[in-house]
């Protein structure tokens, strides 16, 4: 079984052991992002991530936390295959010789390339969930303009094409680069030094899972803690509308936020995201070491 088909697979089963874990939080993240400032006097829909997660089970019943994750879960296995894949690429025209250890810093450029491929993957499935995901803000539009919301990926799918050509699954494709070069190059660039941490150097084979959740999971918080005003952003445009936009781009859409909200407006849903990064991130490296590892 050669690199690729093995970095395929264990990319494969790392995703989906991400979004099973993450999806919920992911969710709670987005509805935060996404809810619309106040008229004056008026409260937010949502108080905070708990007073959503009430919200969402009581109107939805808790599968309401796993709403949009048909998008994902359809594209988890191009996702995270294509992600861990490219990585393995990377690494392999970074090595100095053949089966050689990478330093950080090689692991770094190797996650900004694996970013920029999985780019163009990521966009369309992310507005697809985040629109799905925000519907309970989106209904507001819905009801003004009478046109039914979608009900499920392949509707939302259609509701974009329609208003906007496939080019509009390709909206905030600019955050979204933003968002995956430079935090994939963080991610496994951290996951990298805190293995080679534990390991006194740059032999990690010998760590047993228990590091592998530590590395992942800082890996992971590293990551949302750099990218995540640009991942609100991207959020903010991808459930715009698109006959009557409220932003006109990436930088309308910054300056918009702060001006509404001041910078913290830039964290909203911060803390499910940081909780959801931990666990999630670690789940995904250490299926896909466990399921490297079995592959040979």
């Amino acid at each position: 079984m050669g690199d690729i088909a093995k970095d395929l697979t264990a990319g494969t089963v790392g995703g989906i052991a991400n979004l099973v874990v993450g999806h919920p939080f992911d969710t709670i993240k987005v509805k935060l992002q996404s809810q619309p400032s106040p008229a004056p006097g008026q409260l937010l829909k949502y108080a905070g991530a708990f007073d959503a997660v009430k919200q969402t089970v009581a109107a939805e019943g808790p599968r309401g936390l796993y709403k949009g994750m048909g998008a994902p879960l359809a594209t988890v296995a191009a996702f995270n295959a294509l992600l861990f894949t490219v990585r393995g690429q990377m690494e392999t025209l970074l090595r100095s010789e053949p089966g050689a250890p990478l330093t950080v810093k090689q692991q770094v450029v190797a996650g900004a390339g694996a970013g920029l491929a999985v780019s163009f993957l990521a966009c369309p499935t992310e507005l697809i969930k985040c629109r799905l995901q925000a519907q309970s803000s989106l209904a507001e539009a819905g009801a003004v303009s009478r046109v039914a919301l979608p009900k499920g990926p392949m509707d939302v799918a259609r509701h974009v094409m329609r208003d906007a050509g496939v080019k509009g699954l390709f909206k905030g494709i600019v955050p979204t680069m933003g968002r995956e070069i430079p935090g994939n190059a963080i991610m496994f660039g951290v996951y990298e030094a805190v293995k080679q941490y534990m390991a006194g150097g740059q032999d990690t084979s010998g760590l047993g899972q228990g590091s592998l959740i530590l590395a992942g999971g800082l890996a992971g918080g590293a990551l949302w803690l750099t990218v995540y005003p640009t991942d609100v952003v991207k959020s903010v445009i991808q459930v715009d509308d698109y006959k009557k936009p409220r932003y006109s781009g990436s930088i309308d859409a910054l300056k918009k936020i702060v001006a509404a909200d001041g910078v913290k407006g830039l964290y909203k849903g911060f803390g499910p995201a940081m909780a959801r990064s931990v666990p999630a991130n670690a789940a995904t490296f250490v299926a896909y070491e466990i399921t490297r590892s079995a592959l040979g």
